[in-house]
């Protein structure tokens, strides 16, 4: 069978790769060819170093008192150098993230007649369940599936579309994210030299996706990648990860493991605020490996800024000098996102699209 035609088949059964575990008898031995990575970006793969240096973690207690200057001061090292970090005392309730991660689980874990009523590759469904949006332009399918709630175009999210089973985990997960987002944004401002508001009134944080991703166990994880080497096309995404771990991010040009932490958020940098900073701040690549025995579970929370109506972003003015000339042209995100979902998730980043 050709791999179209292996794609389509295995589209088709809208059970997605969860489907594939169930269906194995004793349990998936081989992966299906679909899923292998090419020999080429293994072997580079493997020039690659490993790094034992850990994404750096900023406690945010004591936010809004004499700590303040020190916790903007982390951040602003933090996204110049990594582009990832850990933020704990966030004042989200660790019950609720909790809940978020095991309503994602058991919506994946439901009776497949039930899920299957979400499988969906339609981009104006707003609540969708399906496996790799990429499926048919990736060189290599990724082991994983994911819930889908696209907030991209339509700010207003009605809790009766949401699947029963994590409905109200999700709704209260999302009014806490929405509260500690504003915050984020006020010392992501100030670590850029601005007024605390100034991100807050781009709307960076108005439109947004979020993907609750289901990596089930892989018995071959070193021939698969639970989620291709990437950036992300936000201006900050939020991760909520369970303890199993397998996200990894690239620095010094070496692979460093996100360990997971009890209570922690991950916040990373996305392209549109690597675009709008001028390069101060650097959103970079990572993947995620999938685990030979156990399944991993996270929650990714993407914030686009805005999308509709059509509302023009580039390099903010205040941070253009002589010294560090303007580096992108003004884009639209609607234009960036086309891009982006026009192409396989494994490929160049998309900065390109915009980069003088």
């Amino acid at each position: 069978m050709d791999r179209t035609k292996q794609l389509k088949a295995f589209d088709d059964t809208k059970t997605g790769v969860k489907g594939l575990v169930d269906a194995a008898a004793g349990g998936v031995v081989d992966i299906p060819n679909m899923f292998i990575r090419p020999p080429d970006e293994v072997a580079e793969d493997l020039e690659l170093g490993r790094t034992s240096l850990q994404v750096p973690a900023i406690d945010l207690r004591g936010i809004d008192g004499l700590r303040r200057g020190d916790i903007v001061k982390e951040i602003k090292d933090a996204s110049e150098k990594w582009g990832f970090f850990h933020v704990v005392n966030h004042g989200i309730p660790v019950k609720v993230m909790e809940d978020m991660l095991n309503g994602v689980r058991e919506f994946h874990e439901q009776d497949v007649e039930v899920k299957k009523d979400y499988y969906s590759r339609d981009p104006e469904r707003m609540v969708k369940f399906n496996t790799n949006y990429d499926l048919y332009m990736s060189k290599a399918a990724n082991w994983r599936d994911t819930l889908i709630i696209d907030m991209l175009h339509n700010y207003h999210l009605d809790p009766q579309d949401l699947p029963l089973v994590c409905r109200e985990a999700t709704i209260e997960y999302l009014n806490h994210v929405m509260k500690f987002v504003e915050t984020l944004f006020e010392l992501l401002s100030e670590a850029l030299g601005l007024e605390p508001n100034h991100l807050k009134r781009l709307e960076c944080n108005k439109a947004k996706t979020v993907a609750g991703h289901y990596y089930p166990p892989c018995p071959k994880p070193e021939q698969s990648l639970g989620i291709n080497k990437h950036t992300d096309a936000s201006f900050v995404t939020l991760l909520l990860q369970d303890e199993i771990g397998g996200l990894q991010v690239l620095h010094q040009n070496q692979w460093a493991n996100v360990d997971p932490i009890p209570g922690a958020l991950v916040v990373n940098i996305g392209d549109l605020l690597q675009i709008i900073s001028n390069d101060k701040f650097k959103s970079v690549i990572h993947r995620a490996y999938g685990n030979a025995t156990r399944t991993r579970t996270s929650v990714a929370c993407f914030f686009h800024g805005v999308a509709t109506p059509p509302k023009t972003y580039g390099p903010i003015e205040k941070l253009i000098t002589k010294e560090s000339p303007r580096l992108y042209r003004e884009f639209t995100v609607k234009d960036y996102m086309m891009k982006f979902y026009s192409r396989g998730l494994d490929e160049k980043s998309g900065l390109n699209y915009v980069r003088i």
